[in-house]
């Protein structure tokens, strides 16, 4: 957006020029195809893997909690580790049970 306006301010500095401003508009709409292009290609990609790491680590620390305030509970270790497994996602308890 800012090189289409800094674009279309200089084709109003050249007005009185009518032989410059079409390279003037083109400069225009090429920054704008470029600011789509990479807001598409690059940054909206990367805004979506930071909402969903951010979406991860809070999910963890939620789940942290929670198994923090059940010890401090007093509740059965087992009770505990079951009610933490029901709240993981499914591949997540799955692949724990594996390992143990």
């Amino acid at each position: 957006i800012i090189g289409t306006v800094m674009g279309l301010v200089h084709v109003l500095e050249n007005l009185d020029k009518p032989e410059t401003l079409g390279h003037s508009i083109a400069a225009a709409f090429i920054a704008t195809l470029w600011g789509v292009l990479s807001a598409n290609v690059m940054w909206f990609p990367i805004s979506k893997r930071i909402q969903r790491l951010t979406e991860l680590e809070a999910a963890q620390g939620e789940l942290i909690v929670e198994g923090i305030l059940a010890i401090q509970a007093g509740s059965n270790p087992r009770v505990v580790a079951q009610k933490l497994n029901s709240l993981l996602p499914d591949g997540g308890a799955s692949s724990e049970k594996k390992a143990a």
